[in-house]
């Protein structure tokens, strides 16, 4: 089995420092004190607090202008008084001087002569807008949408006289009904609603049965914007090719698309006259087409259909016609996260990949072979590059939050650090030493974990701990930044965090062994690694506790059946009946995670399903979930919640508003998801009294 992580790094000993992310970590401080844990005295260092977290600024989508001068990015912070998120554009000098805010907007990209940037921003008649600011002097700001619904994607053409940009397009009613009767004037209730397509709603959007996702165009100096696309489907943002005369996107233009599972193709289609033509045929996946410099290839990600829960996708190049087809990535066994960027002399293709928790830039030549270029325990997002090979992106480590970086991919170990976005919060702060380690677990296969510790460790001492479980299931904790188990350490917690198997960043194998079987073995993963921190002597083994928001929550509300060594559990926006879940989450394909459909044979639907062992559960679990949630709706909340109650185990069940998957999109809900999970352990800790 360790061949399914070749070329993992040895273990390391405990001193490395290093640290962890998770987008489904429901995870921060409570400013009350740990069980078994002494408060931090006034003569300790300064540690992280909960308040911290609304002065917090994130920067993300760096775009260096062609000339490799200046450099743009989106800073998001908080709005503290409308408890919401808010972003802005900011500009500097590629060496980090002059740094300044731009205009309120996001998502900035330099046109071709790096004369202007587009950018999307409210706008009239409302909501979000296309502008184009020029970048002389004046600075002019033009709007030149005036749209219905929000663009996205925004690509400027290779002469800079056009945008490219996707938006969703309403549909016609499939069908409707007019009573009679109606008296003039008189109030009646809005019709109900239609629905026919498969998949009809997406968590965070809500119902979308009535739209398609469009490629659109759009004089860049304003003018109405042209629909390229048509039909019932969803189209991906176009690229254009070298000379501006077509857009490149992916799709499934057939009339069985929506019942076709992982299956897409690539298409061109003329600006000019929007004649669309099919340029792969593969039975699979075909994504994410970029046109070469030169005009002669195209090159995408793909992979041949398959019945595995994962795999991770080649990269393959064609001709501009289709003809050609080749994989140009080989055996390469890595998740490949974000664009393919082609360098400039047309050789190859710069991608950045999850590999072991960490995110780095690699190269794929155009004849074959990939080359790793940056190295280092860190989450490096590579979003803009010059012709001369100027590289900018983001970067965070398991101390530092994420910065704007900038390298030259012929020196990659230079990166260059230019904004420090958080340090006025972050000066004098001590963090925990984040410690990386390695186990065996069930089958002799090697699983990392991260621990972190308290910024006083002391190993003499006895630590409360949290378990934290990642969703997906198929994602990755990675070395990046998080806010959260950090606060969680400055408390008094240890927290350790796995990549059981099913995660990324370890190859097609070890993300395939939960296949027919989650949850499962990567419950005994889990296990295993608790079993490996215990055995360092510094933990409290009565007072371990355990957490995860989606996927995490299906293995906490299933580790509570089958364990009770935990003092208090919190299974987060969890599914716990896969027999309903299947058909209400939002969208048809969790159907094909199972070997049969559930009305053929549901032995393996409830077999799998937490629910089914909630008699054995005696630890204390609660439940959180957003109400809008459609990804794990909130039934599967409830039913847990009720058999929980019926079964006599203390339970709690946390409604979070204005919330869709995960509790913490509102400012607000993220303190409040950490004060109550806090609270809950606090509570339940055992042969403990916990003071403020």
């Amino acid at each position: 089995m360790r061949a399914a992580v070749e070329g993992r790094r040895p273990h390391r000993g405990a001193a490395w420092r290093r640290g962890g992310g998770g987008a489904l970590a429901l995870v921060a401080a409570l400013g009350v004190v740990a069980a078994g844990a002494a408060p931090v005295s006034a003569q300790s260092a300064r540690t992280l607090s909960l308040e911290m977290y609304l002065d917090f600024e994130t920067v993300s989508n760096p775009q260096i202008s062609p000339d490799g001068s200046q450099v743009v990015y989106t800073r998001g912070w908080i709005d503290k008084m409308n408890d919401r998120r808010e972003s802005s554009i900011w500009i500097m000098n590629a060496d980090g001087s002059k740094h300044r805010m731009l205009v309120d907007g996001s998502s900035p990209v330099w046109s071709p002569d790096g004369t202007r940037i587009a950018y999307t921003a409210a706008g009239e008649p409302e909501g979000s807008q296309i502008w184009v600011r020029w970048m002389d002097d004046e600075g002019a700001a033009t709007q030149i949408t005036r749209l219905e619904k929000g663009p996205g994607s925004l690509r400027w053409s290779p002469d800079g006289t056009m945008l490219s940009f996707t938006m969703t397009v309403d549909a016609e009613p499939a069908w409707s009904v007019t009573p009679p009767g109606r008296p003039e004037g008189a109030s009646w209730t809005a019709g109900p609603k239609v629905v026919t397509k498969a998949n009809y709603r997406s968590d965070r959007v809500g119902f979308d049965d009535d739209g398609w996702r469009h490629v659109f165009v759009v004089p860049a100096e304003g003018g109405t914007p042209r629909q390229l696309t048509d039909g019932e489907w969803n189209h991906s943002a176009g690229r254009w090719t070298a000379d501006g005369s077509e857009l490149v996107f992916s799709s499934l233009r057939t009339a069985d698309a929506e019942f076709s599972y992982r299956e897409s193709e690539i298409y061109a289609v003329d600006v000019r006259s929007g004649a669309i033509r099919q340029l792969t045929e593969r039975v699979g996946s075909d994504t994410g087409p970029v046109p070469s410099p030169d005009g002669r290839w195209i090159a995408y990600r793909g992979v041949d259909q398959h019945d595995d829960t994962y795999r991770n996708l080649g990269i393959y190049l064609m001709a501009t016609d289709g003809s050609d087809e080749r994989l140009i990535s080989g055996d390469f066994d890595r998740q490949i996260t974000g664009d393919l960027r082609w360098a400039a002399d047309g050789s190859g293709l710069y991608f950045t990949t999850n590999d072991e928790g960490d995110r780095n830039l690699h190269f794929v030549a155009r004849d074959g072979g990939v080359t790793r270029i940056t190295d280092g325990d860190h989450l490096l997002v590579t979003t803009s590059m010059t012709a001369a090979g100027t590289a900018v992106g983001t970067l965070t480590s398991p101390q530092a939050p994420a910065d704007v970086v900038l390298f030259d991919v012929d020196d990659p170990a230079g990166i260059q650090q230019i904004t420090r976005v958080n340090d006025d919060i972050f000066a004098g702060v001590t963090l925990g030493e984040v410690e990386e380690f390695w186990y065996t677990s069930t089958d002799d296969l090697p699983v990392q974990g991260w621990i972190v510790k308290p910024p006083d460790f002391d190993e003499s001492r006895r630590y409360p701990m949290m378990l934290s479980i990642h969703g997906g299931p198929h994602s990755m904790y990675t070395t990046g930044f998080n806010f959260g188990w950090q606060e969680h350490a400055a408390n008094g917690y240890v927290v350790v965090y796995t990549n059981p198997r099913g995660s990324t960043g370890y190859g097609s194998a070890f993300a395939n062994e939960i296949k027919n079987a989650y949850p499962g073995k990567d419950f005994d993963d889990l296990m295993n690694g608790v079993d490996e921190v215990i055995s360092r002597g510094y933990i409290d083994e009565e007072n371990l506790f355990v957490y995860g928001c989606s996927g995490g929550g299906v293995l906490t509300s299933w580790i509570v059946g089958h364990t009770d060594r935990f003092a208090a559990a919190s299974a987060n926006c969890p599914v716990t009946n896969w027999l309903s879940f299947v058909g209400t989450t939002d969208g048809i394909g969790w159907y094909n995670n199972f070997e049969h459909l559930p009305w053929e044979d549901p032995s393996e639907h409830l077999r799998r399903s937490s629910l089914m062992y909630v008699g054995n559960v005696t630890t204390p679990t609660m439940l959180m979930t957003g109400e809008n949630d459609l990804r794990t709706p909130m039934p599967q909340t409830e039913e847990f919640y009720a058999a929980l109650k019926m079964v006599g185990v203390e339970t709690a069940m946390i409604r979070f508003r204005n919330e869709w998957h995960g509790t913490s999109r509102t400012p607000s809900n993220f303190l409040r998801t950490q004060l109550f999970l806090r609270e809950w352990f606090k509570k339940h800790a055992r042969g403990r009294n916990i003071t403020d």
